[in-house]
Order: C-alpha cells, then sequence, then structure tokens
C-alpha cells in the first residue's frame, strides 16, 4: 500500500475541495480507492483467518464514502480529509474503523452515541456485568493502547431506573461506548505496521465483544 500517495492526494484534495477539482482527479482517486481497497483485503482475509467469529468484511464492504453526508451537515466541505472504513461489520454492531488522514491517523472501535434501544442494552449489561466491563478497561494493555472510553456527551444525573450510589454509576451515564488510538502517521511506513494492526485489534476485540453481545442478546 502506497500511503504516501494517499496521504498526498487528500493533502492536494484539502486544498482544493471542490467537484470541479474532484472530477478532473477522478483517475488519480481511483486509483488511491482500489489501492485502499486491496489493503483492506489482505487485513480482512488475514483477520477471518486468524478468529473464528470475525464477520468477513472485504474492503469494497468496508470502506467509507469520501463525499461527507451534506445533508445533516451542511456546513463541513464536500469531501472527507481521510480514508475510513470499518472491519469485522456484522449489522447493526460496532465494528474495527480504521481511519487514514493527512497529519494523524486512528483506530476506533465501539458504539458512538448510540440509539436509545441498544444504549439501554448497555446500560443493563453494566447493570448485570459491569465488573467485567471494568476489568477489560483497567487492563494495563488496554489502558496504554486506548486510555480509556472516548469522553463524549455524559448524563449528568444517573439513567432512569438506577441510582446514583450503583457501583458503576460513572459507567452508567456515558452515552458513547467507544475507544479511539490516534497515531502519528510515520507509523505508516514502518515494515510491521499490518502487524501492529492486528495487535490493535486484538487488544480491543474484549471490549467490542462485550458490547456487541449486549446489544444482539
Amino acid at each position: 500500500m502506497d500511503f504516501k500517495n494517499l496521504i498526498t492526494f487528500l493533502q492536494e484534495l484539502n486544498k482544493n475541495n471542490n467537484k470541479e477539482w474532484m472530477d478532473s482527479n477522478r483517475k488519480w482517486y481511483h486509483q488511491v480507492r482500489n489501492e485502499f481497497v486491496g489493503w483492506l483485503d489482505e487485513l480482512n482475509d488475514n483477520l477471518l483467518r486468524q478468529y473464528d467469529d470475525y464477520y468477513d468484511t472485504p474492503g469494497k464492504k468496508g470502506i467509507n464514502r469520501i463525499n461527507n453526508n451534506l445533508l445533516y451537515h451542511p456546513n463541513r466541505p464536500i469531501y472527507k480529509d481521510h480514508f475510513g472504513a470499518g472491519l469485522d461489520k456484522r449489522p447493526n454492531t460496532g465494528d474495527f474503523y480504521i481511519e487514514i488522514g493527512m497529519e494523524e491517523s486512528m483506530f476506533a472501535g465501539g458504539l458512538w452515541r448510540p440509539d436509545p434501544k441498544r444504549l439501554a442494552s448497555i446500560r443493563d449489561a453494566v447493570d448485570y456485568n459491569g465488573e467485567e466491563l471494568v476489568d477489560i478497561l483497567e487492563k494495563p494493555s488496554f489502558k496504554k493502547a486506548f486510555g480509556g472510553l472516548v469522553e463524549d456527551v455524559k448524563l449528568t444525573r444517573p439513567p432512569k431506573g438506577f441510582s446514583e450510589d450503583h457501583p458503576h454509576i460513572d459507567l452508567l451515564k456515558h452515552k458513547t461506548f467507544a475507544v479511539m488510538a490516534k497515531f502519528d502517521n510515520t507509523l505508516l511506513f514502518q515494515d510491521n505496521f499490518n502487524e501492529k494492526v492486528f495487535g490493535v485489534y486484538k487488544e480491543m476485540l474484549p471490549f467490542r465483544t462485550y458490547l456487541n453481545k449486549a446489544i444482539t442478546v
């Protein structure tokens, strides 16, 4: 995967974020996109061989559109400043997300502001077996990789049906259950970058499994 070419494309797109530029550079875009899809296919095939429960997600299925959704975010530029994709993308669950940006990239996973039904299911799981989630989040290697849950919107008071003295009240107040690990793009050019991807996937897997079990069982 020629990450240098991908980053150069994003930098030029960022300076010329309009349909006219994209139309005149459509061949370049498809070259970069196709190579990115091929790299995702390689990751997908390796993960499929390593994990019995992995959900087969070919690159074309996992890659996100480069166009921003202007219907809901009309003030955003036409095109994103990154290439993003989700692997292990079982329908209606949290996937393993990879984003390659111009200067910084990231891995992420979990559920970002899930709908009320799924959020209630997660809270039920925390109420029933919050110790398991705490153990996952407090594992030293997990904390080193991700720090902790993404700090997003949280309730100031306990959610309905829970008291302030609940042993896991801080977790119950979260409305986003996701983790991320940002990294400098110099990592992309290391010979063992793919192995690092697999390592992050493995470290994150118990967290994603906990959440996905909560919203599907």
